[in-house]
């Protein structure tokens, strides 16, 4: 019986070292794969942010009682490399509630140190509308604005921008003692 426990006994140790060198094997593997993936991201190169701006809205035809838009955005681009979009979104915050929302799947670049015109289609909702005229009636002389969307340019080409203010109503409607 002896000779039976020692060859049971012979057989499971190395079934735990086995076992043990199998964790080793596959933590190093992590270890290193996690290695691989920081010295990856350290190696992608800095880009400036791209300057947008809004060159123009224009009204398109709308459904019940929806308003749409045409947002035209001008896309800057101050950096080394073109940058090729296959769509893009684009989102309006008035007083930090949503004004407007669209997306477009438009494709283009943006040259290297150059400029293009993407045009977004957006959609004011009814309900939206009626929160700001609440607003409008409350007599606020400035509105703050956030301005934020994305072009699509894939897993590491997708650019975000966005661009927040105020707009001081007062100096166009005129300050209630100028009238």
């Amino acid at each position: 019986m002896r000779e039976t426990e020692a060859i049971v006994h012979a057989c499971r140790r190395p079934r735990r070292s086995r076992h043990r060198s199998a964790i080793a094997r596959a933590a190093m593997a992590v270890i290193a794969m996690a290695l691989a993936l920081m010295a990856g991201c350290a190696s992608l190169p800095y880009r400036d942010p791209l300057d947008i701006d809004v060159a123009g809205i224009e009204a398109l035809p709308g459904e019940g009682m929806e308003l749409r838009l045409a947002v035209k955005l001008r896309i800057q681009n101050p950096n080394d490399s073109a940058i090729d979009y296959r769509g893009a979104a684009l989102q309006l915050e008035l007083n930090g509630r949503r004004l407007a929302s669209g997306v477009s799947d438009v494709a283009g670049t943006v040259p290297r140190y150059g400029e293009s015109v993407v045009t977004i289609p957006v959609t004011v909702s009814a309900l939206d509308m009626a929160r700001q005229i609440a607003l409008l009636g409350e007599g606020r002389p400035d509105w703050r604005y956030r301005v934020e969307g994305k072009l699509e340019g894939g897993l590491f080409g997708t650019r975000r921008f966005g661009d927040s203010g105020t707009l001081d109503l007062s100096r166009q409607l005129g300050a209630p003692g100028e009238r």
